[in-house]
């Protein structure tokens, strides 16, 4: 059994592919592709194609290679049908960009369901909270205040990331075969070079196409540093 999501940017998004199995009573999934939009849809046809008497159900996130906020709206999807059904669910083997922001969010990444399913509860003011000193309270608002930031800034740079997904995927390709990485590791030289040198995302993966090409210009001073920078923090 095998459910997909229509690519909504034809041509720019690799279309969700879902295989399901049943072993016994437990349902094995296994998502392939990106977590855009759409992906809560194509999750939720094929929870509800699932025989009855199904007990648990998990997932191999291994093969999906990126998300947007799209993702967090996937697991809610996969925790609602965990309550409404009563049957455990998880979701496993996260890697790369994925993995990178489930660690953003704050949730485990070895299986983010569960990241709160057992975390007490915030204590709330009063005079019940004598043992715990109110610095304490603050810097924990704080930590949460800064992820929170960390996590908008890098959805706002994969929304930029979407939409120039033709040249972006370019310079991946060009970075995998001139350093043979993988295409996480050249995603990840990509994000570094523009982190180093304070330049967009798109216009550092425009700068490598372009210079990759017969007679094209070379790799501004800027970029070509910051590109060493970014290598030489993969291979270490």
């Amino acid at each position: 059994m095998t459910s997909a999501a229509p690519p909504r940017l034809a041509g720019k998004l690799t279309t969700l592919v879902i295989e399901a199995r049943v072993d016994g009573r437990r349902a094995l999934l296994a998502p392939r592709g990106e977590l855009v939009h759409g992906c809560a849809d194509t999750l939720a046809e094929t929870l509800a194609r699932l025989p009855a008497g199904i007990e648990r159900v998990d997932l191999d996130m291994a093969g999906v290679a990126f998300t947007d906020t799209a993702g967090l709206q996937f697991l809610d999807v996969l925790n609602d049908h965990s309550h409404r059904r009563a049957v455990p669910v998880a979701a496993t083997n996260w890697n790369g960009q994925p993995r990178r922001i489930l660690e953003l969010a704050g949730l485990d990444t070895t299986d983010p369901l569960h990241s709160t399913a057992h975390r007490p509860p915030c204590p709330r003011p009063g005079p019940g909270l004598a043992g715990v000193p109110a610095p304490a309270r603050s810097a924990v608002a704080l930590e949460r205040s800064e992820r929170l930031h960390d996590l908008e800034a890098e959805v706002e740079q994969l929304r930029h990331a979407i939409a120039s997904r033709p040249v972006i995927d370019q310079a991946r390709g060009i970075l995998m075969a001139t350093h043979g990485c993988t295409s996480d590791e050249a995603w990840h030289l990509l994000r570094e070079t523009s982190q180093v040198s304070n330049t967009k995302l798109r216009t550092v993966a425009a700068a490598i196409t372009s210079s990759a090409g017969t007679g094209g210009p070379p790799l501004p001073p800027a970029l070509r540093a910051a590109l060493r920078t970014a290598l030489a923090r993969l291979r270490r």
